[in-house]
């Protein structure tokens, strides 16, 4: 099996690291195989793709999208290093309001799967880094919904005070303000 599967505290967020094959001329692994992931309980059909690129200090989320298109995730760093995070924001979970932080790296090649209904999001700890996604769902705006990257609530340790955030991520609710809103589920 060219990929090893490490769940995380998280039910169904999953750790996943590719066997590497280098030669003199570089190397060779495989990021995604279906029959693999299904062996492993990763039932995830891809729809959308999303590249990323973004300076050291940017934080991206935290983000998720409500249903009937609730976005899982595969979460891929191609060059440099982010810590990312996925954060449990799903009404009567066990594990409501935990969080679980992975360090993906073009080094260690990781990718993390993240389900539907789990907030996501990454801040940038190298000069820059890129970072490639699947998705289960395509993007649908009026969906989108965040969680404040710096909730008390939720109390995730970044390891940046002062991230460069957009302007939207800056104006996320915290996770008592969306539980309050009924508007989102």
């Amino acid at each position: 099996m060219p990929l090893i599967f490490t769940p995380v505290a998280l039910p169904g967020v999953t750790i996943i690291e590719p066997k590497v094959f280098s030669d003199e001329r570089g190397y060779l692994m495989e990021t995604y195989k279906r029959s693999e992931f299904l062996a492993a309980g990763v039932d995830a059909d891809f729809v959308q793709e999303n590249h990323s690129k973004s300076e050291y200090g940017t934080l991206r989320g935290l983000h998720l999208q409500r249903q009937p298109k609730a976005q899982g995730k595969l979460v891929r760093v191609i060059d440099g290093t982010v810590f990312d995070v996925v954060a449990d924001v799903r009404h009567g979970s066990p594990t409501f309001g935990q969080w679980v932080s992975v360090i993906l790296s073009s080094e260690n090649r990781r990718s993390l799967f993240v389900p539907a209904g789990y907030a996501h999001g990454f801040c940038v700890t190298s000069a820059e880094a890129q970072v490639v996604y699947k998705m289960t769902a395509e993007y649908a705006p009026e969906l989108e919904e965040g969680i404040r990257w710096d909730d008390p609530v939720l109390g995730i340790t970044w390891p940046i005070s002062s991230p460069r955030l957009s302007v939207r991520d800056s104006r996320w609710p915290g996770l008592t303000e969306r539980v309050a809103d009924k508007h989102f589920g």
